[in-house]
């Protein structure tokens, strides 16, 4: 079984901000599910370096774009290293295999037809490299970048992308989940009703590129080079650059973008494949913006949130859970630092950690730190919780619905809260019921045990943390799959650790 998803291949013209940390925590999270399951994975990540805008923000730097290139890609690669992403493949479309599988491509869709040369007049945004339509303006701004456009002539060489309107409104109907969630799959289809244009799929005027097979004097325009990255990035290292190679790397993937370049993905991307006829993306999800005063949070707006920063101060897993669990992948959100605080100490400190110090300090003053000898039994209702739990989790999972993930994950430490106080075993010890006082116990740390795993592609940190604490030797953690999460997995008579807390309460002067 094989499983491919994409983050978006990020426009190397500054350095990485949570705007583009957002998505790629979330393919993370995705991937390292699809690795418990035990699937063959490949997380794509990598940056997008050709165009006017990166030769003009090298030109600002005093750089050529070459170098300029190579700082802003190892700036995400560290950050990736930072928010502990586990990517498999990281593409440059600078990368001197590209080339040539960009213009297999190109010849590919030249054969058939689809490219032709014509002049052009329109208001062009820079930002997005991109002719606008008059009636998207706003205030005669982009509306995603709030920056004027300019009325700029050319002449280059086009796709045929209305060639391909039926063809697409037909996958579409034959594919009801092709785009997600419903709401993105909505906005593509109403484009499709206003008709499809054509668009430019090159420049004359920018030299910092991959030169046109038939007309050197052009470079092919970003859309028909970033997003062959996808494809040269399955290459495996001996692999001669072409195609057919790529297509044999692990193709078709799981695209997930933002909504701003979601026309790019599932209108022209899918038309462009069919041209050359070869196989379309499994699924594409468009997921919302995070946003700041209103305003999508993006490096050309200057309104950024520094992820390094973050990560400095909570660590890793605190950044990357608040963004799963807070935002709804598909919806925009704002990042609110007293909410941030408050989940975190809400969901790691309290319901979880907080359980499984209690327990682990019981279990320390009555069973000399080892995990009791008893049984189950289908009935206990915390046990009936997390296997609920369990499934609903895995389901969330595979619908990139990461809040809920984490909601039914965080509901078994929730329910186990509740379980502890009502069965009391601290005073069943003292009342001399040993063997319901234990069992308590066993059935609360394998509820946290489970929790765990789930939790593990969110918080990959803090779970092995937990499994350290009930005993486990860091290689189990390392070898986990989701089988370890049905019941009974916590070996009787295992020493457990010492209890200290996973996640250290944020006090309030934290917010000064």
């Amino acid at each position: 079984m094989h499983f491919t998803c994409t983050t978006p291949l990020y426009y190397a013209n500054a350095a990485p901000h949570m705007g583009s940390a957002y998505p790629t925590i979330a393919v993370d999270c995705l991937t390292r599910y699809y690795r418990l399951l035990g699937y063959q994975v490949l997380m794509v990540t990598g940056t997008d370096e050709h165009g006017e805008k990166i030769a003009t923000a090298a030109l600002k730097q005093g750089l050529d774009p070459q170098t300029h290139c190579d700082q802003i890609a190892a700036e995400f690669q560290r950050l990736w290293q930072v928010l502990n992403i586990k990517y498999d493949r990281f593409i440059r479309t600078n990368d001197p295999r590209h080339a040539p599988v960009v213009q297999e491509f190109f010849q590919r869709v030249w054969a058939r037809g689809d490219i032709y040369r014509a002049a052009y007049e329109g208001l062009y945004c820079v930002d997005c490299e991109e002719y606008k339509d008059p009636k998207d303006l706003i205030q005669d701004l982009c509306p995603i970048h709030r920056k004027p456009v300019f009325l700029r002539q050319e002449e280059n060489y086009f796709f045929a992308l209305s060639k391909y309107q039926t063809a697409l409104e037909e996958h579409f109907a034959r594919h009801p989940d092709f785009v997600q969630p419903v709401i993105r799959f909505n906005e593509v289809k109403g484009w499709l009703k206003e008709g499809l244009r054509d668009f430019s799929i090159s420049r004359a005027a920018v030299r910092w590129g991959i030169p046109l097979p038939p007309d050197p004097e052009q470079t092919i325009y970003v859309w028909f080079d970033a997003l062959l990255g996808y494809l040269t990035a399955l290459l495996a290292p001996d692999d001669e650059p072409c195609l057919k190679n790529a297509l044999a790397g692990g193709w078709p993937a799981v695209h997930v973008v933002g909504k701003d370049i979601l026309r790019f993905h599932a209108v022209y991307w899918p038309a462009m494949l069919l041209s050359a006829g070869l196989p379309l993306p499994e699924r594409i999800f468009g997921h919302g913006y995070l946003t700041k005063d209103g305003l999508k949070m993006g490096k050309s707006l200057g309104n950024v949130l520094d992820p390094f920063a973050l990560v400095e101060e909570f660590g890793a897993d605190a950044v990357r859970y608040y963004f799963l669990k807070e935002i709804e992948f598909g919806q925009d959100g704002d990042f609110v630092r007293t909410r941030f605080i408050h989940t975190l100490n809400a969901d790691l400190a309290n319901d979880l950690g907080n359980l499984l110090n209690r327990t682990l300090g019981l279990l320390r003053k009555n069973c000399n730190n080892q995990i009791p000898t008893v049984t189950i039994p289908l009935t206990d209702p915390l046990r009936q919780q997390t296997e609920a739990m369990t499934q609903q989790t895995a389901q969330a999972y595979e619908g990139l619905h990461f809040p809920r993930a984490c909601e039914s994950a965080l509901e078994i430490a929730r329910f186990g809260n509740g379980y502890i106080d009502q069965r009391a075993p601290w005073k069943l010890f003292k009342e001399g019921h040993r063997v319901e006082a234990e069992a308590v116990l066993y059935a609360v740390l394998e509820a946290v045990r489970i929790a765990a795993v789930l939790l593990a592609p969110v918080i990959p940190e803090l779970s092995g943390r937990i499994w350290s604490q009930l005993g486990f030797a860091p290689a189990a953690y390392a070898q986990l799959t989701w089988a370890t999460t049905e019941w009974g997995g916590l070996p009787s008579g295992q020493t457990v650790a010492q209890a200290v807390p996973i996640f250290l309460r944020l006090e309030q002067e934290t917010l000064a």
